[in-house]
């Protein structure tokens, strides 16, 4: 299993209502959680076979950034 961690630009329960289907979808994706008492909203995704590349469109989709923190 992979995890990667992402600064994003969701604030509130409402962008997390926004991105979750998005993000569930996502067969590869086996859990994930978005920090908003973090200032760089942290989104943490646990998965296998799981690009940053596909994390980061995924959230793109949903209308948000995810730049991947190294």
């Amino acid at each position: 299993m992979t995890t990667y961690k992402f600064k994003t630009d969701i604030k509130c329960g409402g962008c997390l209502d926004k991105v979750r289907p998005h993000l569930n979808e996502k067969g590869e994706i086996n859990h994930w959680e978005v920090d908003l008492t973090d200032p760089a909203r942290v989104l943490t995704v646990e998965g296998d076979n799981i690009s940053v590349e596909e994390v980061a469109d995924t959230v793109k989709k949903a209308g948000f950034k995810a730049d991947l923190i190294a």
